[in-house]
């Protein structure tokens, strides 16, 4: 644990923003995410969330800082309508001992490579955070097993000359500084993929949580074709552009409209 920028953060997380966990056996535990209550609440693809955890107990999934009063990801209030069907998934949030601010179920659907990079963001998750506390991440548990998915993780959007590519079968296990890095998930499949997410505190628990799994960021990269990374900068690059040439011609359309008032 280091104290870093005014923020207690975790060691093992320092040198690259993410570490894998020991696979976890999802096998032997229900489908418990399939009787859950989702809201259609759209981020970084075509997808659906189930909040156990929420600013008030409600089933939504706004960030802590937009209810009243605003506040940063943390102390989130478990949803006993949600979490009586989830009692699994609620132990596994709950086991490292950290705080937790939201926490939630997310299903994506089918999301190729170049449309992940597209996708790629950061998460605002320590807005309103006091300096001196701990800093607020996140871990992803995949549910289901998609085997020919991973998890794409850039320091920068646009740069792939460092791009993580970390595979996501039933169990895999992550734990991320998504406000430093850039992430999305390429879901190579025809079912969607769920996912455990869960906002965590920085701090000892965490730490002790990360080594009794034996936590690392030495992982090999998922091997995906030459083609297919170049077809996916190339889509991103293009999607992109689009966005800028809407935004362009959207501004454009209300200076226009100033000036004729």
């Amino acid at each position: 644990m280091t104290q870093i920028m005014g923020y207690i953060k975790s060691a093992a997380l320092e040198e690259k923003g993410f570490v894998v966990l020991d696979s976890y056996n999802q096998e032997l535990d229900p489908k418990e995410w399939l009787d859950l209550e989702y809201n259609d609440w759209k981020s970084s693809g075509d997808t659906r969330f189930a909040p156990l955890a929420s600013a008030k107990g409600e089933i939504e999934c706004n960030g802590f800082w937009n209810h009243k009063p605003p506040r940063t990801d943390k102390d989130g209030v478990w949803i006993p309508s949600q979490t009586e069907k989830a009692p699994n998934l609620t132990r596994r949030a709950q086991e490292p001992g950290a705080n937790v601010g939201r926490c939630r179920v997310i299903e994506l659907q089918p999301t190729p490579y170049g449309e992940c990079l597209y996708n790629l963001h950061q998460d605002d998750n320590n807005r309103l955070n006091p300096d001196g506390t701990g800093w607020v991440v996140r871990g992803f548990f995949n549910l289901t097993d998609d085997k020919d998915s991973y998890f794409v993780l850039r320091e920068n959007r646009t740069d792939p000359s460092i791009e993580y590519r970390i595979a996501l079968p039933a169990g895999a296990q992550l734990i991320v500084d998504t406000q430093r890095l850039w992430h999305a998930a390429t879901h190579n499949g025809t079912e969607p993929r769920y996912c455990l997410i869960t906002s965590w505190t920085s701090g000892p628990e965490l730490d002790a949580y990360i080594e009794k799994y034996h936590g690392t960021d030495d992982v090999p990269n998922v091997e995906v074709p030459q083609e297919v990374l170049e077809a996916g900068y190339a889509e991103q690059a293009r999607k992109d552009a689009a966005r800028a040439a809407y935004y362009a011609a959207k501004g454009q359309q209300v200076k226009q409209a100033m000036s004729e008032a």
